[in-house]
């Protein structure tokens, strides 16, 4: 994060880069990008004051620069499609660092869940206020959430300009009481979120995992989802033990349970998904269900298997990829999930050719957007303008290869100088308005929370 001596200095040069006004942050307005790379060819992109790609190519500007309300001049910086971090409980971020480097069972029964036992519905909007401006600084335009509070999470996300998906955690471990809980208070959060009357903002259900929701829960959550019209968040076979206690209970894998559960569905997003296997890849497919993909967290936890990709992709699932949350990865960076995402299945099969640049670029963006059903993941008329500006910090060759090889390889979240919403400008020459007051208060409330915990 700049200083303020630095952004002092910056945004001067921002107001005078960033049209008549320079107010380039206040509301959606018309804009024209100009001079930037497009799929390899230097183009301009004229945004409407709608929120959408009204023009891309050569000519865009020339038609457009006379009715655009700003002008983004950015010679030298690529256009890319907005990244979907399609995995996260956002709030964690006032966690980070606290629990590292411990062996699962406790790293979350002596840590994790006593921590979370004191954080507050304060906490959960700061600490999520403080994920969406990493996000937003690290070219992150839309996220999927699964958390408690999810109220103030939809909260901060919509202050924060940026596309979210807030599923409604729960687990009721067995306990009648506790899904009746859970059910008002997901009946209660969907109503909320639809008083928004945001297209940004989507209500969810986050039935936690097969281990800490009982069979009626699972099913109540499936028929919600279903009545409702909303999507379902779920972890899956992260872990060995969660498949033999799964075949041990239930006498079949977890997939199998989930689907005899009514939970997978094709507006189903799975997280992890380690220990499937073959059978459980198609059975995925043939359900339409979507896949998080969360490399940074399943290596840091050490859950000792690699998400079969290749499986996933031969039974053609959608798979997209997440960070977790910032406890078990400590960052929301969507470059680095790329690169290690790559890395990790290359190691992993012992396949050089595993995961390109491309490819990999098309999970942190077009994957994820149609997971979550949002019209956007493509530069391109009629798309909705959820667009980043990349200025690579070191030099590409030229003519260039694609941008996608210098991201995964050598990239990183602060390469991202501008990031767009719904055509609404989050960030422009790495400047967000609110960031200093949002590490303010993230700062406070952590230290705050750290105490709370360390004081029991």
């Amino acid at each position: 994060m700049e200083t303020k001596a630095i952004r002092s200095r910056i945004f001067p040069l921002v107001k005078e880069a960033c049209g008549r006004d320079g107010d380039i942050f206040a509301g959606k307005k018309s804009l024209l990008i100009s001079d930037v790379v497009v799929n390899g060819t230097r183009q301009d992109i004229f945004i409407d004051e709608n929120g959408v790609i009204a023009a891309v190519g050569t000519d865009a500007g020339r038609l457009s620069d006379h009715k655009a309300d700003h002008v983004i001049t950015a010679p030298g910086t690529w256009a890319l499609p907005g990244f979907v971090n399609l995995h996260t409980h956002a709030a964690m971020s006032l966690l980070r660092g606290y629990a590292d480097d411990l062996p699962l069972d406790q790293w979350l029964s002596e840590k994790i869940f006593p921590a979370e036992a004191k954080m507050t519905p304060g906490d959960v909007f700061v600490g999520t206020e403080l994920s969406c401006l990493e996000m937003i600084k690290t070219g992150t335009t839309a996220f999927h959430d699964m958390y408690f509070f999810a109220e103030e999470t939809a909260r901060a996300a919509r202050g924060m300009g940026i596309r979210a998906r807030i599923s409604y955690g729960f687990s009721d471990t067995g306990e009648p009481d506790r899904l009746e809980s859970a059910r008002k208070g997901a009946e209660a959060f969907v109503r909320t979120v639809r008083d928004y009357k945001s297209p940004l903002i989507q209500p969810g259900i986050g039935p936690h995992a097969i281990y800490t929701v009982s069979e009626e829960g699972l099913q109540w959550a499936g028929d919600f989802a279903r009545k409702e019209g909303i999507g379902i968040h779920i972890h899956l076979s992260e872990t060995e033990r969660e498949v033999t206690d799964c075949l041990s209970l239930h006498g079949m894998r977890p997939a199998r349970w989930l689907e005899k559960c009514g939970v997978l569905t094709p507006h189903t997003i799975a997280a992890h998904c380690c220990w499937v296997d073959r059978p459980e890849c198609v059975l995925l497919a043939r359900n339409g269900v979507h896949v998080a993909h969360n490399p940074v967290s399943n290596m840091k936890l050490a859950v000792s298997r690699t998400m079969p990709l290749p499986w996933l992709k031969k039974a053609g699932v959608n798979v997209g990829l997440g960070t977790d949350g910032c406890t078990s990865n400590n960052n929301l960076d969507l470059i680095e999930e790329m690169r290690m995402a790559s890395l990790l299945q290359k190691f992993s099969w012992n396949d050089r050719t595993l995961l390109p640049p491309e490819a990999a670029l098309a999970m942190a963006t077009r994957a994820g957007s149609v997971a979550l059903g949002l019209p956007t993941g493509r530069i391109e008329a009629g798309a909705r303008a959820d667009i980043i500006l990349v200025r690579p910090s070191m030099p590409v060759p030229s003519p260039p290869g694609t941008i996608a090889g210098y991201l995964m390889y050598r990239g990183c979240g602060a390469d991202v100088v501008t990031t767009i919403c719904d055509g609404k400008v989050l960030m422009h020459e790495r400047f967000v308005p609110s960031e200093e007051e949002i590490i303010r208060n993230a700062s406070e409330a952590a230290t705050n929370l750290i105490r709370r915990v360390t004081e029991t």
